[in-house]
């Protein structure tokens, strides 16, 4: 029987995998609105932290390994939240204020290595800037951010307070 810290992170990964279905499958396979960017390395953070919940929801730790998780956990969850704060910034300026990012990021990967196109969309971003969706009056990289931070404390209260009880 899984103890209630394996329980909490494995409904994280759960979290984490319905994200990426819904916009991978409902939004950009059904609406048709293909990611920009930023989205993309969005999905890749919430991708990353998905798969660290789930690595600690399959993983029986003592109180060290709940802190270890707790680390993992922070990283792709701070890497989303930086990204998608970013992306909400972006959104939020006037418009022909913010640079466009250039090439598609297929066609930025081609060309320069990983940081420098990590570098160059962080610090671009023109077509991020457009808002084709809205739940509740708040965009996609909104709901990503509040969902990062959420999916953060979570997972580090959870593994730093549940660790090592049956």
């Amino acid at each position: 029987m899984l103890d209630r810290r394996r329980t909490i992170n494995l409904a994280g990964a759960l979290v984490c995998a319905g994200m990426l279905a819904y916009a991978i499958f409902y939004v950009q396979g059904v609406l048709g609105f293909l990611p920009c960017p930023l989205c993309m390395f969005q999905r890749v953070c919430i991708g990353a932290l998905g798969v660290v919940f789930l690595l600690a929801g399959l993983h029986r730790v003592q109180r060290a390994g709940g802190i270890v998780y707790a680390v993992l956990i922070f990283l792709p969850a701070a890497a989303a939240t930086w990204v998608a704060a970013r992306h909400v910034w972006i959104q939020h300026q006037p418009p022909g204020t913010v640079p466009a990012c250039g090439a598609p990021l297929d066609s930025l990967l081609q060309m320069f290595p990983l940081l420098e196109v990590v570098r160059r969309v962080m610090t671009g971003g023109g077509e991020c800037g457009t808002i084709d969706w809205k739940f509740l009056g708040i965009s996609m990289p909104g709901w990503v951010l509040i969902m990062a931070v959420t999916l953060g404390l979570v997972g580090i209260v959870n593994n730093v307070r549940n660790s090592g009880r049956a």
